[in-house]
């Protein structure tokens, strides 16, 4: 079983979007999988139409009280499955922090049994704290987005620098594939800052880009991912193209 994390210390990059779109479309494959909201910020939650979960049914109880992930599996109208979050999860980093055993909890959640599904995505708080420590552990493949502008692609090169000294800490490889997000065809800018990221990520960075549209900004407003809110749209087109090529490379395997 897969485990993704889908990780930017940056915000606003199409992390959420990226997490919840992807799932669905392994969904449109007829591909389970199963998503985990690990952001205090519970925007993968409020995108998928949830809002003011409780800590007990959110990821919190997991870390907090040892409940099974099992247990916290919502399903969603879509065929969708996600283990929600909430505000309290933010506790972990306070009360956990200092806590090297705690890193390694969510690896031994995943690996419980559990209701069968395919790839897990864990949408990635943006810091490399605890919960952060937590998904790459449990994960050997992360997914990084990067919008099309400079301060996200200098992100991103601090971010392959990062994960390099934590592949040395825990003697452990990541297959890692970069997307371009937030791509406007009518800015030159977008296109030298996808060369550029070519030139530095070579192969790990995907020949799929993201559009930037407003069927992708509007879509969490009304709880839906993209092909359930616009199916003929360029951010479906985009996303179903992204998962195609994700696939095609063994990144689901």
């Amino acid at each position: 079983m897969p485990v993704i994390a889908v990780f930017n210390q940056k915000g606003g990059v199409g992390k959420t979007t990226t997490t919840l779109n992807v799932g669905a479309g392994l969904l449109k494959r007829n591909q389970l999988s199963l998503l985990i909201d690990g952001d205090p910020q519970s925007s993968l939650t409020v995108a998928m139409g949830l809002r003011s979960v409780p800590p007990s049914a959110s990821l919190y109880a997991f870390f907090k009280d040892g409940k099974p992930l099992s247990e916290l599996i919502r399903p969603q109208p879509s065929g969708l499955s996600l283990i929600p979050s909430s505000l309290d999860l933010s506790k972990i980093e306070t009360l956990h922090g200092g806590d090297a055993a705690i890193t390694r909890r969510l690896k031994q959640g995943v690996d419980e049994p559990a209701p069968a599904h395919g790839p897990v995505l864990i949408d990635c708080c943006p810091m490399l704290g605890v919960l952060t420590l937590n998904a790459l552990i449990a994960t050997d493949h992360v997914l990084l987005p990067v919008s099309a502008d400079f301060l996200s692609m200098e992100g991103a090169t601090k971010l392959q620098t990062a994960l390099e000294v934590l592949e040395k800490r825990l003697n452990k490889r990541f297959t890692r594939r970069v997307v371009v997000t937030r791509f406007d065809g009518r800015r030159r800018l977008s296109y030298d800052i996808y060369q550029q990221l070519e030139a530095r990520f070579g192969a790990t960075l995907c020949e799929t880009v993201i559009t930037e549209s407003v069927s992708l900004a509007e879509s969490p407003f009304h709880g839906k991912d993209i092909f359930a809110y616009a199916p003929d749209s360029q951010g479906a087109t985009d996303y179903d193209a992204l998962t195609e090529e994700l696939a095609a490379g063994k990144f689901f395997d």
